[in-house]
């Protein structure tokens, strides 16, 4: 009887063979997958100990058949089969782009981004590890950016538990050669956040380091990213990030050996996962453009920004780094937790999304940003309660409005019949735009930060004159707002 294995679920096959020298440079060994007249090809890797893996993510139910291919005999023409099954609940498949600015998992399940940053959280230990999992297991993040690699900066000094390649007595690294302990407990971590309806965005590359990761030839760059595409890209809730600030590592890693990376993807990832790239410098961002990038992740403060940025990139818009709720030194990490949320619902309100984060000081540095542990913070909360809103609604993101100059300044977004007008650091006594003349239509004002929904009253605005002449303007509906700062509206048909 051949396995069974649920759609999106992972295949593995093992097998075990004696070699000489170098695994890592000197064998090749891949798998062609086939289900009726489709066949994929998958790379597989060498996990240590004699032994070689080839993962596999049927996306199609019914049978699938497989034969390997490799430079080694015990490896070479393996043949097997197994069965693809109905995907379990909450088992959605991968996420991908649709309707050009927002995303939906295989399945069409809506899917709206609302992650956070723990950049070196798989490389502190069992305890902290796990408290971080349980923290995660209390909010409502959906998504979580992570850093293959370790940390080294500021409040992130200490040595990782595993380190990726192999090191000498004198702690020098065989870039050749990696570490398969490190990587299994990395990719543990990864599927541990899929049992959680957890998107793992993998940082392939980042600045911050003292052992010369960042610093690696681009051969040995190539094959590291390979390699980690053999090992990952089975696993559905996977997204690849190519770089942490890569503007930063340009005096080494030259334009067009990024776009080398994207090619690799494109070429060995046969799941077509999300490929983004991150920017440190906000006026350096990379060409979002290029086919091989899939979606925008951007990192700025001017939230305002956004909708130039669908204009200009026509892709999705997530700003993972707005800033931090926190209070550290560096001004990047000292906004109040009302500016994380106020930043996060003009993203949103205005067809873009966005990623939380926390840096508060603490006697161990255990900041979430970076190590992750529990949040200190108030900013989640309200960002779990915007997720909330936005999964009541429609199907699908919002369209920002832009049908008047009141909508520079405001942030409103639409889709069909329903409105989310967001007024931030505005506080008017009562609004117009927007509204509908209907009574056939719902309307509720938000309180942002209170968390709270309340009915809206309307009522008939006394006429006045128009601005351009001396006839009066119609009599049009008004709302009654409360007169504070980081209230919303939403409208909906009864």
């Amino acid at each position: 009887m051949p396995d069974s294995i649920e759609k999106w679920d992972y295949f593995e096959l093992t097998l075990n063979a004696h070699t000489s020298g170098n695994p890592f440079l000197d064998v090749t060994f891949e798998a062609e997958f086939t289900h009726q007249h489709r066949s994929l090809k998958v790379s597989g890797f060498y996990d240590g100990d004699n032994t070689f893996r080839v993962r596999f993510m049927p996306d199609v139910e019914g049978d699938w058949r497989y034969v390997t291919v490799s430079n080694l005999d015990a490896l070479n023409g393996q043949t097997g089969e197994f069965i693809c099954t109905p995907a379990s609940k909450g088992n959605h498949g991968p996420v991908h782009v649709t309707n050009t600015f927002h995303f939906s998992y295989d399945d069409g399940t809506p899917y709206y981004p609302f992650g956070t940053t723990c950049y070196a959280w798989t490389h502190q230990g069992e305890a902290l590890e796990e408290q971080t999992l349980k923290t995660l297991k209390e909010a409502s993040f959906n998504k979580m950016r992570m850093c293959v690699f370790p940390k080294f900066y500021p409040f992130n000094e200490n040595e990782p538990v595993y380190y990726p390649f192999e090191r000498n007595a004198a702690g020098e690294h065989d870039f050749t050669r990696f570490n398969p302990e490190f990587f299994r407990h990395f990719e543990q971590r990864v599927g541990e956040l899929c049992q959680m309806g957890i998107e793992a965005d993998i940082i392939v590359f980042h600045p911050y380091d003292h052992w010369g990761y960042s610093r690696m030839d681009a051969e040995s760059d190539y094959r590291y990213l390979r390699y980690l595409i053999a090992r990952l890209a089975a696993y559905r809730n996977v997204w690849w990030s190519l770089a942490n600030e890569y503007d930063f590592m340009l005096d080494r890693k030259p334009m067009e050996q990024w776009d080398e990376y994207f090619r690799i993807l494109l070429a060995k990832d046969p799941y077509n996962h999300l490929r983004s790239i991150h920017n440190g410098d906000t006026e350096k961002n990379y060409d979002h453009t290029k086919v091989g990038v899939t979606h925008v992740c951007i990192q700025n403060w001017d939230t305002k920004q956004v909708k130039r940025w669908r204009r200009d990139y026509q892709k999705p818009i997530i700003n993972d780094e707005l800033e931090y709720e926190g209070d550290i030194v560096f001004p990047w990490g000292n906004i109040s937790a009302r500016e994380e949320v106020h930043r996060i619902w003009i993203m949103v309100t205005n067809g873009g999304y966005a990623g939380h984060g926390e840096t508060y000081m603490h006697p161990q540095d255990i900041l979430w940003w970076s190590k992750g542990g529990v949040l200190h913070g108030e900013s989640w909360r309200r960002v779990a309660f915007l997720r909330k809103l936005m999964e009541e609604g429609p199907v699908g993101g919002l369209t920002p409005m832009e049908d008047s100059w009141v909508w520079t300044r405001v942030s409103g977004g639409k889709n069909g019949d329903y409105r989310l007008i967001y007024f931030g650091e505005h506080q008017p006594l009562s609004w117009i735009e927007g509204l509908p003349d209907s009574p056939d239509y719902e309307i509720d004002i938000i309180d942002t930060w209170e968390m709270t929904i309340r009915p809206g009253t309307r009522r008939i605005m006394k006429p006045f004159k128009a601005i351009t002449g001396a006839n009066p303007e119609p009599p049009r509906y008004e709302l009654i707002l409360p007169g504070k700062p980081f209230q919303a509206v939403r409208i909906r048909k009864r």
